[in-house]
């Protein structure tokens, strides 16, 4: 059975979640699927692709999600990977693609991945913190859309099938 990884990097949870319906979608399609915090993977061997997310964070993408592209680009080489973001608070995630924040497109560049996805984000209201504070006080709010999210996942679990010659 193929296995795949889904890692992510996340400070306030929105980015684990969408990880995680990635990796609920993955697995009903057939795939063993583990997801992870991107900061606690350790190795990479024992896995036949990855998708790895990361939360955005005034335009940078987030640490453990970059940590990670670093840490095993050498042993991903010639796995399928695919990268995620999330973060804009509005619904322009919904209406055209955007483009990766750079610190994504250089992991996207080394690990040669095959795609990036950019999903909305999610900030409460009421976020606690001097800046995460002043930012939820005028687009705090839920802007994924997991239908959108479990449609990519579908996409990615089709070229996952392709690349490991068997069918989703």
């Amino acid at each position: 059975m193929t296995r795949v990884l889904v890692a992510y990097g996340s400070r306030r949870g929105s980015t684990a979640e969408i990880a995680g319906w990635i990796g609920d979608t993955l697995r009903g399609e057939g795939l063993e699927t583990e997801v992870a915090d991107a900061g606690s993977v350790r190795d990479v061997t024992a896995y036949d692709a990855v998708v790895l997310g990361g939360a955005l964070y005034a335009g940078h993408w987030h640490k453990d999600a970059r940590r990670f592209a670093r840490r095993h680009a050498a042993a991903l080489s010639g796995r399928p990977v695919w990268l995620f973001s999330s973060g804009p608070l509005d619904r322009s995630a919904d209406e055209a693609e955007i483009p990766p924040v750079p610190q994504a497109a250089r992991a996207a560049e080394a690990l040669r991945a095959l795609g990036h996805r950019t999903f909305g984000g999610r900030l409460a209201r009421d976020a606690k913190g001097f800046i995460a504070a002043r930012i939820a006080e005028r687009a705090g709010g839920d802007y994924r859309d997991p239908d959108g999210v479990r449609a990519w996942a579908r996409q990615v679990a089709e070229r996952v099938a392709a690349t490991q010659g068997t069918e989703v």
